[in-house]
Formats: structure tokens, sequence, C-alpha cells
């Protein structure tokens, strides 16, 4: 039997929490400069990371009985759920936001038609004024990225000899340098502006997972989850540099492979195991189903201008709400869909219970 990686999951769970706490601050601290969690965003990228390891572990050795549709139908059925959910979220939220009049400006059926469109997660027409690709609700632009990167991966990435992705990780690494250098961050790729950026923000850090993993390069380090997890934590909260480009793509090509390969190579047993399984559980209902409450949030800080101890416990409440909401639609809605789909569309040769992923 395969081996699991617990303390992954853990660290999952962790960047989810740290990704909903630097957007509940954000209405506050729209500069990233003088946010608390200043990097907050490089969330996205431990994801892809973590996304490229996690594959290369649950697939690299399926595909002598799995096609590659088999492959995608997998991927639908792990991904496709919660984003459907995280669609009605944002088109409910943003149709009742009581600042967007969104009924006199849009109207239903335009609204419904944008709705249907971001659930494939094609870039759709912007309704804040913000340019977002995804504007009902935000991260779908990293779903896109996530499913662009399967698709890479499927078609020949997982026929890439290790020193393929060397290479393709240092073409892609000196791209999202770049990138950071040139802008003094990564903050970027959610719009339609700047889409390109998004493709490189998922190049290096998925490839690069997939190499550590086929490396099989770990750390072996005592106490690896609570590590880890402060190393996280340490990483995001650092002030801005004066070269802060350079910080956050050294983040991303050396800190974050890293921290994963400690991840990978920690051990995790009785109460902590249950922690990184209940955080890894949460973590992607987490991140896909909170931000169109970001939104609402933001737009009631911008226009009602609270003191800070008015803001304070509805930014609790908010925080504690939406922890609430993704544990629900794990619970509630995800696993019982997703066992029925699996059922209903998967071979028990294609889909075994390997990895959460």
């Amino acid at each position: 039997m395969k081996p699991h990686y617990p303390i992954l999951d853990g660290l999952r769970g962790v960047a989810a929490i740290l990704v909903v706490i630097f957007h509940v601050f954000e209405g506050h601290f729209p500069n990233f400069a003088q946010h608390p969690v200043h990097h907050g965003y490089l969330a996205v990228d431990f994801f892809f990371l973590l996304s490229g390891f996690v594959v290369g572990y649950a697939y690299d050795d399926r595909w002598p009985r799995m096609s590659t549709w088999d492959f995608f139908k997998i991927r639908l059925v792990r991904l496709h759920p919660l984003i459907l959910l995280s669609v009605v979220i944002g088109g409910v939220c943003i149709w009742l936001d009581p600042y967007m009049h969104i009924a006199e400006q849009v109207g239903l059926l335009k609204l419904l038609g944008i709705m249907l469109l971001t659930a494939t997660l094609l870039p759709a027409p912007d309704l804040r004024g913000w340019g977002e690709t995804h504007s009902l609700n935000g991260p779908l632009w990293s779903l896109l990225q996530e499913y662009l990167a399967n698709l890479l991966y499927a078609v020949w990435g997982r026929k890439l000899s290790q020193r393929g992705l060397w290479a393709l990780a240092i073409v892609s690494g000196v791209a999202l340098t770049w990138v950071a250098v040139a802008r003094g961050d990564i903050a970027t790729g959610w719009a339609h502006s700047n889409i390109w950026i998004a493709v490189i923000r998922m190049m290096y850090p998925f490839f690069a997972g997939l190499l550590l993993f086929r490396a099989g390069r770990l750390v072996r380090v005592p106490f690896a989850f609570p590590l880890c997890s402060l190393a996280l934590v340490a990483l995001f909260c650092l002030p801005y540099f004066p070269i802060n480009g350079l910080y956050e793509a050294a983040c991303i090509l050396f800190a974050f492979p890293l921290i994963v390969a400690a991840g990978a190579g920690g051990q995790v047993s009785g109460a902590g195991a249950k922690v990184c399984k209940f955080l890894g559980d949460l973590s992607y209902p987490l991140y896909i189903t909170h931000y169109p409450f970001m939104y609402l949030y933001t737009n009631w800080l911008i226009n009602h201008k609270p003191t800070p101890a008015e803001a304070a416990p509805v930014a609790l409440g908010l925080f504690v709400f939406v922890l609430l909401l993704g544990y629900a639609a794990l619970k509630l809605y995800d696993e019982p869909v997703r066992a029925w789909l699996k059922r209903r569309f998967l071979t028990p040769a294609a889909s075994p219970e390997l990895a959460r992923k």
C-alpha cells in the first residue's frame, strides 16, 4: 500500500485558513505592504506545488490501467461539485448585495448566463469593476489553472523524465522570477488584463511539486507539522522588502519545496494525525466558498467606514461563519455528491481511494 502524507493534508488546511485571514484583512489593508499577512496570496502558489506533488503520488503509477478520459473524470468529480456550489453562492451573494444593485444594472437573465459561464471556469464578464476573470468568486481563477495543470500533466507531463521536468522547472522558474521582480510582487493573475501571469504562477510550482515527488528527496525533521506550519505563517507574515519580488520568488522556488519535502518526510500520529486530516478535508471547501462573503464585507467597509472596534466583531463573526460554511459544504454537499458521482461514473480500477486530492 502507498504511504500517505497526512502532514501535507494539514499544511493545505493551514494555508487555506491563512488565505481566509488574509482576505478578511484585505478590506482594511488594500495595500499589501501594510497588510498584517503581507504575502498571504502566496498560499495559491503553495497549493499549486502541493497539487503537483499529490497528483504525481496519486496517479503516476495508475496509467497502465487508467485512460486520459478516466483521469479527467476523476479530477472533475473531485473538484467540480464545489466549484458549482461556489458559483451559486457567488451569484446569490452578488444579487443580494445591497451596494451592487445587480438587479438594475445587469438583470437576472444576464446574471444567470454569467453564472453558467463561470461554472465552466472560463473567464467571464467582470461585474464589479475590479477586472476579475471570475467576479462571482475570485479564487476560481486558480481552479482554472489547476485544471490546466492537470491537462498538461495528463497529455505530456506524466511522460516527462526527471531531466525534462528539471528543464521545465528551470525555465518556468526563471519566468516566475522575472515577473515577480519586475512587478515587485506576485499578487496577480486573477484579472483579464494579466491572466497570462496566472499560467506562469502555476507552471513552476505544479511541475516542481511533480518533480519533488518523483525525485523522492524528502526531509526528515522532528515535529514536522508544527514546524512547517510555523514556517508558512512566518513566510506569509514577513514584511515587504526592498527586493520584495525576489523574496516572493525565493519562497516559491526554494522555501515551499523544502516545506513540502519536510511535510512529506515527517511523521504524525494520534491526535496530530486527526487534526491534519480535519484540516485537509476542510481546506478545499473553505478555500472555494469563503470569498463571496468577503465581497459583502468589503463593500460594507467601504460604505459604512466602521471604526476598528465596530469592525472587529463583524470580522471575527465572518471568520467563524466561513469556517462553519466550509465544514457544512464538505459534509452536507461535497462528500455525498462525490460519493454518488464515483459510483455512477468512475470505474473501481481507475478510482481507488488513494489520495484525497
